[in-house]
Formats: C-alpha cells, sequence, structure tokens
C-alpha cells in the first residue's frame, strides 16, 4: 500500500484537499471521510488489531442518507421485529445478515466493536453464513442505534430472512459451478496439447509449433488461475496472515508456482511446462469440494432445511371474512385459517374444526396425529384433510419451530474437541509438508534429475491434507441431521461427541417414563348399571369441566345430563331426566347418596366415584400412565449394558411400582432436587458416565451434574432450555437411537482420519520418489477427499422409522 493509497480501504487517495490523520506517529491518507471516521472510530476503542489481522482491504464506508437511515429506524417497530426478534432473558434476540465481510477480521472487528456499544449483551457472527446474533437490551439502546454502528464501520446489517439466505446460496453455487466449469474447459483444452507431447503421438515439431503449444495454453491456463483458482489464493494469503495453516496453503503454492514457472519457460525459453498440471489440478480440486457441497446442502446440513416449513403468508378470520396478509404482520389473539395441504404458520390452539397434522419437521415423527377443538399446534405442521381455524398464541420469531432453527444454529456453529483436533492435525501437516517439499527439490536437483520441479509439485499436490480436514465436520453435521429425524435435537456441540461414553442412564418418572397425565386405568361397577352407559354418564357431567380429571372423560360418548352444577374442590352434579346424578371424590358423593357407601379396593391411583340419589354406581380408577414405549426403550438400553436407575421426588410407593412394570434396575423416591444431585454425584466418583433424562423444569438442577443432560420435548422454552439435548416427540426409544447414532459416528470419524492418515503416508513416498505426476496427483487427492465425504454422509440417511408395538426395533437399534 502506497503512500497515496487509503489506509483503511486500498482505494487511491489523491483527493484535493487530501484527507489524512496521524497514526501512531506517521501521517495515513484517506479516500473519504468515511474512512478516516471508521479508522478514527477503531482506534479511540482499541481496536487497531483489526489492520494486523484483516486479509483484504476493508469496505469503504457510504455515508447513510435520511431514507436510509430512516429505513433502518422503522426496524425498532414492534410489529416488525416480530419475524426476527425473539425474547431471551431480560433481553431481545436479532438475527442479522450481514454484508460486507471479507475475512476473519472483519468478524474480529464487528465482534469487539459491539460488545463496546450500550445494551449490548453479546454478539457473534457465523463467517460461514455471514448470520449474526445479536442479544441487547432494548431499555439501554434501541436495536436501530445498533445496526447504525455496523453500518458505520463500512458493514451492511439487516433483518435474516430464510429466503435470503436461499437466495445467497444459489449465488454462491452458481459461482463455484462456473468456477468448476472454466477448469473444466481449461483442463480438457490444456490436455489436448500436452498429451501429444507427453505419449510422443507427434514427432518432428518444429520449435515454433511447440512454442504456439506453449503460448495458447498459457491463454488457457491464465483465467483458470485467476478466476477458478481465487479462493485458493484468498484463503491461503488469511491463512499464512492468522498463522493457521488449512490445506489451501499447499494448493495455492502448487498453483502458483507451477503456473509462474510455466509462464517464464514461455517467455523466456526452457523444457517443460505444467500448463495442463495447473488446470487438472484446480478443476478436480474444485469438483470434489463442489460435490462436498452439494451433497452436504441435499442432506440439509445449511441449517436452512427447516425454515422452508415457516410459511411467508397466512390467512386471517375476521367475522365471516378472511385476508392473506404477511406472517410476521400475524398477532397473538388472531384467528387464522389453516386449509388442507397448508403448514400451519403460528403456535396456537384450534378453535374450530378436526384434523390430522404432519408434526415431521418438529419431532421427527412421521405418523400424522389427529388434533382436535381445544388442542395445541404449532408452526411448521401441515394440515391434512380439513381446514381449522387457530387462535394465535406465538408467531414469527417466538414460536417453537424459530426455536428449534435458532438452537440448530447455535449447534452448528460449536465446533466440537474432535474437530478442532482434526485442524490441529491437518496445520501441523501442512507446516511439515511445506518444510519437506523444498528438501525433495534440493535433494533430487543435486541428484541432477531433470523432473524436480515435477517431483515437489506432486509432493505438495498429493500430500493436501483436504481428506483430513473434512473427515471430522461432515460426519458431525450429518449426524446431527439424523438425531433431528429422529426427534432428538441436541442444543450443545459436545453432546454428540459425549454421547459415545455413556453407560449410565438415569431417568425423572414424572412426565418423562410417565405421560405426566391422567388416563383412565379401571371401571368398577356396583350399581344397576352397566360399565357403558356409566362412561357415557360420567363424560356427560365432565364435559362441563377442563379440570385435568375431567379430560380423561372428554371425546368420549355422553348422555344428555342437564342442569350441570360445578362443586368447588367435590365434583359435579345434574340431571337425567327425573334422576339427578354425581361424579368426584368419595367424600363429596357420600353427601349425596342416602345408600352406603362400597367398601374401596386396595388399588394404585386416584378413585372417582359416579352415583345417583339413589344408589352408587361406579368407581373410575386414575393414573399417571408409562409412556408406550417405556419398558421397550429400558429393555433395549440393558441389553446394550447401559445402566438404568429411577430417580424421582415423587413418593417411594409409586416411584417403586413404575419401575417394577418397566424393569428398571434401581429406583429411588422422595428425592428432594439436593438429593438427586448428590445421587448423580456419587455415580459420578464411581467413573460413571451419565445421561440423565427429564422433563426440563424441576429436573435442571440436577441435569447440570450428569455428563449429558436430555429434556423431553414438552419441557420449556428452547430459547431458554438448559439441557444438552431435546426429545422433541416424547418417544424414549429414539434416545437409544441416538446413543446408536453417537457410537456410529464416532466410528465413522475414526474410519476416515485413518483413511486420510493411511492415504498421505503412503502417497507421500511414492511422490518423494517420482512416480507420480503432478496430474495423477491431483486426481488421488481429489479422489481421497471424495471417499471421506461419502463415508460421512452415509450417517445422514433417513433413519428406519421406528414404531412402538414392536419393542424389538429398540434392542435391535444397538445389536
Amino acid at each position: 500500500m502506497t503512500s497515496l493509497d487509503c489506509f483503511h480501504c486500498g482505494e487511491p487517495a489523491d483527493g484535493e484537499p487530501p484527507i489524512t490523520l496521524e497514526l501512531d506517529g506517521t501521517n495515513r491518507h484517506f479516500c473519504c471521510q468515511g474512512c478516516k471516521a471508521v479508522c478514527q472510530t477503531i482506534h479511540s476503542e482499541g481496536l487497531t488489531g483489526f489492520y494486523d489481522f484483516r486479509t483484504k482491504p476493508a469496505v469503504t464506508p457510504k455515508q447513510l442518507t435520511a431514507a436510509e437511515l430512516n429505513r433502518i429506524r422503522e426496524l425498532d417497530h414492534p410489529l416488525i421485529q416480530e419475524s426476527f426478534v425473539a425474547p431471551v432473558k431480560g433481553a431481545q434476540e436479532a438475527q442479522l445478515l450481514i454484508g460486507g465481510i471479507t475475512c476473519a477480521a472483519c468478524i474480529w472487528l464487528l465482534e469487539n466493536h459491539m460488545k463496546q456499544q450500550p445494551g449490548v449483551v453479546s454478539f457473534s457472527v457465523n463467517h460461514t453464513t455471514q448470520r449474526a446474533r445479536l442479544v441487547w437490551s432494548p431499555d439501554q439502546a434501541p436495536l436501530s442505534d445498533l445496526l447504525i454502528a455496523i453500518h458505520e464501520l463500512g458493514y451492511t446489517a439487516r433483518p435474516y430472512q430464510a429466503d435470503e439466505a436461499e437466495q445467497a446460496l444459489k449465488a454462491e453455487h452458481r459461482s463455484m459451478l462456473i468456477r468448476v466449469a472454466i477448469a473444466g474447459i481449461g483442463s480438457f483444452q490444456s490436455m489436448m496439447l500436452a498429451f501429444p507431447l507427453y505419449f510422443e503421438l507427434v514427432n518432428d515439431l518444429s520449435p515454433e509449433f511447440v512454442s504456439f503449444f506453449r503460448w495458447f495454453s498459457l491463454l488457457v491456463a491464465t483465467p483458470v488461475v485467476l478466476y477458478s483458482a481465487a479462493p485458493f489464493f484468498r484463503n491461503a494469503r488469511r491463512d499464512i496472515r492468522s498463522r493457521h495453516l488449512t490445506m489451501d496453503v499447499p494448493v495455492a503454492i502448487a498453483i502458483g508456482l507451477a503456473y509462474l514457472a510455466s509462464a517464464w519457460v514461455t517467455i523466456v525459453g526452457g523444457e517443460e511446462v505444467y500448463f495442463e498440471s495447473v488446470c487438472m489440478f484446480t478443476f478436480f480440486l474444485l469438483l470434489g469440494r463442489y460435490i462436498e457441497v452439494q451433497a452436504r446442502y441435499r442432506a440439509g446440513l445449511t441449517g436452512n432445511a427447516l425454515a422452508g416449513f415457516q410459511p411467508t403468508v397466512a390467512t386471517r378470520v375476521t367475522g365471516d371474512d378472511t385476508d392473506i396478509l404477511p406472517a410476521h404482520q400475524i398477532r397473538p389473539g388472531d384467528i387464522v385459517r389453516v386449509r388442507p395441504g397448508e403448514t400451519v404458520p403460528v403456535d396456537g390452539e384450534i378453535v374450530r374444526g378436526e384434523s390430522t397434522l404432519n408434526e415431521a419437521a418438529l419431532t421427527g415423527e412421521y405418523l400424522p396425529e389427529t388434533r382436535y377443538p381445544g388442542d395445541t399446534v404449532h408452526a411448521g405442521s401441515v394440515n391434512g384433510e380439513n381446514p381449522l381455524d387457530v387462535r394465535v398464541v406465538k408467531a414469527g420469531a417466538q414460536t417453537r419451530l424459530s426455536g428449534i432453527l435458532r438452537v440448530l444454529d447455535r449447534v452448528q456453529s460449536e465446533k466440537p474437541e474432535v474437530a478442532m483436533m482434526a485442524d490441529r492435525m491437518a496445520g501441523k501437516f501442512v507446516g511439515r509438508v511445506l518444510i519437506l517439499a523444498p528438501v525433495v527439490w534440493i535433494g533430487w536437483w543435486l541428484a541432477g534429475a531433470d523432473n524436480a520441479f515435477d517431483i515437489t509439485l506432486s509432493v505438495l499436490v498429493v500430500t493436501c491434507p483436504c481428506a483430513l480436514s473434512l473427515a471430522t465436520p461432515t460426519a458431525i453435521t450429518s449426524a446431527t441431521v439424523r438425531l433431528r429425524r429422529l426427534g432428538f435435537l441436541p442444543t450443545r456441540g459436545h453432546a454428540l461427541e459425549s454421547m459415545n461414553t455413556i453407560d449410565t442412564v438415569v431417568f425423572d418418572k414424572t412426565g418423562t417414563l410417565t405421560r405426566g397425565e391422567l388416563s383412565l386405568t379401571g371401571t368398577e361397577v356396583v350399581g344397576s348399571m352397566d360399565e357403558e352407559t356409566c362412561l357415557q354418564l360420567a363424560a356427560g357431567l365432565e364435559k362441563y369441566s377442563e379440570h385435568p380429571i375431567a379430560r380423561v372423560f372428554h371425546r368420549r360418548t355422553t348422555a344428555a345430563v342437564e342442569d350441570v352444577e360445578n362443586h368447588l374442590g367435590g365434583g359435579l352434579s345434574g340431571h337425567l331426566g327425573t334422576m339427578t346424578v354425581f361424579i368426584g371424590h368419595r367424600g363429596f358423593v357420600e353427601q349425596h347418596v342416602g345408600a352406603p357407601a362400597p367398601k374401596s379396593g386396595q388399588q394404585h391411583g386416584m378413585e372417582i366415584w359416579l352415583a345417583s340419589d339413589r344408589e352408587w354406581l361406579a368407581c373410575f380408577r386414575l393414573d399417571d400412565q408409562p409412556r408406550d414405549d417405556a419398558r421397550a426403550a429400558i429393555k433395549a438400553l440393558q441389553d446394550s449394558g447401559i445402566r438404568t436407575l429411577l430417580l424421582s421426588g415423587d413418593r417411594s410407593g409409586h416411584v417403586e411400582q413404575v419401575a417394577g412394570m418397566l424393569g428398571i434396575d434401581e429406583a429411588i423416591g422422595q428425592a428432594s432436587p439436593e438429593e438427586k444431585l448428590a445421587v448423580l454425584q456419587k455415580l459420578e466418583s464411581e467413573g460413571r458416565q451419565i445421561m440423565m433424562v427429564g422433563d426440563g423444569l424441576n429436573d435442571l438442577p440436577s441435569m447440570a451434574g450428569a455428563g449429558i443432560s436430555v429434556a423431553m420435548g414438552t419441557a420449556a422454552d428452547l430459547t431458554q432450555l438448559k439441557a444438552d439435548a431435546v426429545l422433541l416427540n416424547g418417544q424414549l426409544l429414539q434416545l437409544v437411537e441416538a446413543l446408536k447414532t453417537s457410537r456410529q459416528t464416532r466410528r465413522i470419524i475414526r474410519q476416515n482420519l485413518w483413511w486420510a492418515l493411511a492415504y498421505n503416508v503412503c502417497a507421500l513416498p511414492l511422490a518423494a520418489a517420482g512416480m507420480v505426476p503432478p496430474w495423477l496427483a491431483a486426481i488421488g487427492m481429489s479422489l481421497s477427499s471424495l471417499v471421506v465425504v461419502l463415508n460421512a454422509l452415509r450417517l445422514g440417511k433417513a433413519p428406519k422409522q421406528t414404531v412402538q408395538q414392536n419393542p424389538a426395533v429398540g434392542a435391535q437399534a444397538l445389536s
């Protein structure tokens, strides 16, 4: 950068009068007042490291016009924020799309600059997606002030929308495809000229003709190097500046050296040119990366797969009229109509209609569930055969689906320890190769070999650790997608890695092993009416109550009971013709029936009695029943050698009863949160690797003491959940599949790492011995990367659906 180039952005700074600023005793020139202001801001906040770390000139900041400022100020409106802002623990969280990022230093600058803004709790940027997560306190600063602070640095910030991300993704694909096409055309053209010379198919060529072939090859290879291979050079410069070596460094060196050496020979004269090797290496490497990216996107690994389940419009019902409007304008309390085949745009409660809903996008459960008026529905569910009217409870960024998307985005941005280890290995390998390559060249040159440069190029190319770098992240991401399809959502990056060591699973009882709601377990008739008539009478009375006990009898055939009266804390009474009927606790019914009460058996659960004014009719027994797949899941875990334990705060008798029904090894009841934590710490001191499964509310303190904590999907708001994973569909058998997937992931990562290391160890001596020409080295390196990627993508295959009625499936999952 000369003294007449802008110190901030690198553009010519030749304006009159000159714009200058003295920094650290040096007079710096700037192209505009905007760059000068940004540079002053960076220096005043002590962020001068940006200029040391950046690998590209910064973006020239554009002065915001009054209209642009007004548009940014509009984002403070609550209705507009509904589409991209969600509340989090006394603050607000916004999902933003940042423009103008050129390298890792930009992210460093943005994150450090934003942390110093008033009201900002946290700010982080994902370099891959250029998505930012901003958490701030609206009491201290409006959102528009923070967005303007980003614009003042020369970047842009706007609300993240899935469709915009999709457009950016398509643009990236199109650009990559063009680069591959140019490299492919260059490879074919250069090989057409080089092959006849390689295999002596054409003899007695004049020096002028050979020179023409070389100049034409230079013309073909130049766009390949300057355009198709440009990302390798950019990434290599970034890596060298940051002192973090990756596979792009030897790639860029190999391409650059081969091209420059060939251009020199073409212009000055010499023996060998390598234009065909340059083009083929670039083509095969780009092709391998393109196939990898395409395969990952097809597997849904971009994190945007779920976003497609969020409709952009909704049909609002107002009286007898309906109108279509953007989904982000829907507010809590509105009524929206969901027609058959449409996707539910909000979280809410059905007020009219009865239909089946496919909730696979949320829970991984592929079987549709029937939903009735009063039931809760979630955004992302697909309506079946009948129209539904839904009262909105949550919309926009507050829906459950949006919470899942935020969790997925967080998990994919976290890098597990095994991935960081692979990165370190790749970096060290690159460092050794960069030392070895010149040693190989010197050795062959001293030995008088004419092809010393060829051999050095082959060493650089064939030992590129692409496979080593791809081995872990591809497998981790594929496994995460598979788990989400199962309805098992990791919320922490370490969860998948840690699950493969689990040898003890501790369960809570209520809401985890049991359904967490009362159900009818038995009916004992004690009067003159049959069981069906008694159930109809009970349903006829209870339909007038919303008590949890009453819900057990809802959706049953009802008798025509009239004049129903609710007796607070006791039960219900009504009239069927001339007969008065009562339902409720034993003491309440005794007060209204003249006949003596029948004896009560010693049964577990709750007793609800039905009687007329003349006789006792029936006793209904209610209890919280175990989940349908609980016993099969426990057996499958035990068959795989995992110890199971029931740890609950409920009364010991019921805890032991549930443990006996499910075949659990050990049960502890009446345990306080402190006692639960003590039990987990005792197990940990014994060397046990523990997974705690609970409902995510009262179990969170004890979950903190487990290696891995799993919350049931109905537990709590996903944006605030502290568990390491969520079982979205509540199917305990999927725990078994999740543990199996974790072990399979570990196995595949090991296979990939061993393959990558074995390939490099075998290929290096062959290349150093001069047995691998540069073009063959390019093919071998690309094939090794593809083997690793395709092996990892086996994890992304849709898992076999677990059928609850077949307990053997869970056991087979670990065989």
